[in-house]
């Protein structure tokens, strides 16, 4: 049975990918730790792999857990990463977050007004189902606020040029976090928006499962 190790997206726990079917695979999902003061997102990923006890692991990263699916798979030997909603390199990072974060303004954006559920958050999200809404209000309020000032700042400043080898990468065409513009993907979905891991899981599961087994 194969073993598959799954990172959600930044600082969400396993709830945003319930909706993906992985029957008949073994899947472990790796927590996030507390990060610790002035740590680098390459030691942070090392500190991540303590969790994978598999050989040639299978990973599967959504959004901020894709880019540390890619660093992870920088450090060790991976039968295949997975990106859903994610980057795989600092160019697929919006321009326009990039230029935020090459001055500082990032930090200036208080944490608990992102952790704040609204209209906004919705929109950027593509939730529309009530079911959707109170879930990612849920995530958004569990967010630890240390983590994510330190994940925003990260992913604002992320430098990364390496695609490891065996990636495939599936976006929505409607993210709106993560233009679909700006990627280049191996599977895309119509439709799909940054929470399509609920909206849109039947779709994405398939396609999750071609790519596992190809």
């Amino acid at each position: 049975m194969k073993q598959i190790y799954l990172l959600s997206g930044l600082g969400a726990d396993h709830r945003v990918l319930q909706d993906l079917d992985f029957s008949g695979y073994e899947t472990t999902f790796i927590k996030w730790t507390q990060p610790l003061e002035n740590e680098s997102i390459e030691e942070y990923a090392e500190r991540l792999i303590e969790q994978i006890k598999t050989k040639n692991p299978i990973i599967i990263g959504l959004s901020f857990g894709g880019m540390m699916a890619v660093e992870i798979g920088k450090l060790i030997k991976t039968e295949k990463i997975i990106l859903i909603a994610s980057a795989k390199t600092k160019f697929e990072i919006p321009f326009y977050y990039r230029f935020v974060g090459s001055l500082g303004l990032h930090k200036l954006l208080p944490t608990n007004l992102m952790k704040q559920p609204n209209f906004i958050s919705n929109w950027l999200f593509g939730t529309e189902s009530t079911k959707d809404k109170v879930l990612l209000a849920n995530i958004l309020r569990d967010t630890d606020s240390i983590f994510l000032k330190w994940a925003i700042d990260k992913i604002v400043n992320w430098q990364n040029v390496i695609i490891p080898p065996n990636l495939k990468h599936i976006h929505g065409t409607a993210d709106r976090i993560l233009p679909y513009r700006f990627v280049s993907e191996n599977v895309k979905i119509n439709g799909g928006g940054h929470f399509m891991t609920t909206n849109k899981a039947e779709k994405l599961s398939h396609e999750i499962r071609k790519l596992i087994e190809e």
